[in-house]
């Protein structure tokens, strides 16, 4: 009879401690992200090289939250001659990202887009031996799935993802004007605030 009332006492003891333990994870509401903005480093990804860019969250709800960013990159175009000397080339990333997660642990997808101002030159068939210069943008379209580490209340911001991107060539001689690049890995380090 002892022996019964010690299983019925334990097992009405465990079952009672389960339940008082999932209903506290049922009950735990993802964090308000006070600290909405970002400003990182992002090396391959959205720009495929390297961005400085700035970061904010622009909606929240619950365990969803929406961030959009922009950036800045140069790129060196090295020089061929006799046509032209090296050159910097400019790089505008923007993207838009999903993220799910509580606490500072988030699943991340979305979007992005960038620009180069690019230019090619090409021989001018008014005058014999002389260059025209064309100035041209390239876009790229890129998608995000990957992995967010950023605290509610800011503080170091970190990210990895695979970026396979879509490349349109707008010089006019390209020879394939729309290309697929499936291989393409991003991480971002910075502060949110």
């Amino acid at each position: 009879m002892e022996s019964i009332c010690c299983k019925h006492f334990f097992s009405s003891t465990l079952v009672f401690f389960l339940c008082f333990q999932f209903s506290s994870f049922a009950q735990k509401e993802a964090e308000i992200f006070t600290a909405k903005n970002s400003l990182f480093v992002e090396l391959g990804g959205n720009p495929l090289q390297y961005a400085v860019n700035y970061g904010r969250i622009i909606h929240q709800n619950n365990k969803l939250k929406i961030a959009a960013s922009v950036g800045f990159s140069l790129r060196y175009r090295q020089p061929s001659e006799p046509i032209h000397s090296g050159y910097l080339i400019p790089v505008f990333p923007a993207e838009i990202t999903a993220f799910l997660g509580r606490d500072k642990h988030h699943f991340e997808f979305g979007a992005g887009f960038f620009t180069i101002l690019n230019r090619r030159f090409l021989s001018d068939p008014d005058q014999a031996g002389e260059l025209e210069e064309k100035t041209y943008w390239d876009r790229f379209l890129m998608a995000r799935i990957g992995y967010r580490y950023q605290k509610p209340d800011g503080g170091f911001f970190y990210r990895i993802g695979y970026t396979p991107t879509l490349a349109f060539y707008n010089s006019g001689v390209s020879e394939k004007p729309v290309q697929f690049i499936p291989i393409g890995f991003g991480i971002s380090l910075g502060k949110s605030f």
